[in-house]
């Protein structure tokens, strides 16, 4: 098997606001959407994002009225405490302030308009 990308599929109540919230502090652009539905990349690459409305009949009936409670959506970047002061910045309340882990991993996160965790870290150099 020829693994060509990676998507993560979320279901949230509102489609367009976390979508707007990745496009505008995170630089991801819409590929393409429909009634409850958003596709979602990042021109840097990484993992494509995929909004889908709580509800929608494209999901099995058991996972229609699921969310993605539970879920982090985790970017790893470089700098991770200007990243946090960034968001910062634009107003975005950050849930999980920078934190530094024994191991040396820094971290913190944000949280959606639809309670989706997006978490921001540092590995620590090898």
């Amino acid at each position: 098997m020829q693994i060509t990308g990676t998507v993560v599929s979320l279901t949230v109540e509102d489609t367009g606001t976390s979508a707007a919230f990745l496009q505008r502090h995170f630089g991801y652009t819409e590929r393409m959407s429909a009634d409850g539905f958003v596709s979602l990349g990042h021109p840097g690459g990484g993992v494509d994002v995929v909004y889908l409305r709580r509800g929608l009949e494209v999901l099995p009936e058991e996972q229609r009225e699921r969310t993605a409670d539970g879920v982090i959506l985790a970017f790893t970047v470089e700098d991770v405490a200007a990243q946090e002061a960034r968001l910062r910045g634009e107003g975005v309340a950050i849930t999980l302030p920078l934190r530094e882990e024994p191991w040396g991993e820094k971290l913190f996160q944000v949280t959606d308009p639809n309670g989706v965790l997006v978490e921001l870290v540092e590995w620590p150099e090898q």
